[in-house]
């Protein structure tokens, strides 16, 4: 049993493998794939304790990449009403024209969505707004208004198919006068 610790102290074990791959440098990238790029966050230039420190934070992007996502997301929302115009449509054709609590429920809220976006405009893009983006904005509200002003067009066209605008001549009578003849005529017995 001594022989066998004191030939243990003489002999150390050798390493696990992992270990010394890790501490040995990289080979050499083959000829054929050096055409590939390094994935995202990683380089193979750094090593060992630099691959540990390097590591990449939302804080680190440039601003102009997030602006641009930014951007792209408030547009995303500005055409959100618009895919909404198609279905409502269609809802409202085949809801009918006459005067039923379920046509006059669906024409509320046809109004009532696009009179709350518009009241909601700059609160729906207030998250997307920075000093890089605050002039591009702009168009994007205003393609976000024409698509709620599209979407209230289509409740006042239905609210016109019911017969609920005042639109023809017989609908302002009240506030007609009457007409006052030029000449009488009388028939006469005679």
């Amino acid at each position: 049993m001594a022989s066998s610790s004191s030939s243990s102290s003489l002999h150390p074990e050798p390493p696990p493998e992992w270990l010394t791959r890790l501490h040995t440098p990289l080979p050499p990238r083959p000829a054929r794939t050096s055409h590939i790029p390094d994935p995202p966050g990683y380089s193979s230039k750094s090593t060992g304790k630099q691959r540990n420190q390097q590591v990449l934070s939302p804080s680190t992007r440039p601003a102009i990449e997030t602006d641009t996502l930014k951007l792209k997301k408030a547009w995303e929302i500005a055409f959100a009403p618009s895919k909404q115009i198609p279905m409502n449509a269609i809802m409202m054709y085949m809801s009918g024209n006459s005067l039923q609590i379920f046509s006059i429920m669906m024409v509320f809220m046809l109004f009532k969505a696009p009179i709350q976006g518009l009241l909601m405009t700059n609160t729906a893009f207030a998250k997307f707004e920075t000093d890089g983006t605050r002039a591009k904005l702009r168009g994007v509200k205003a393609v976000y208004v024409l698509m709620q002003l599209l979407l209230l067009g289509l409740g006042v066209w239905k609210v016109n198919t019911m017969g609920l605008l005042p639109t023809t001549r017989s609908d302002w009578l009240a506030w007609e006068s009457e007409r006052q003849p030029l000449e009488r005529a009388y028939f006469a017995f005679g």
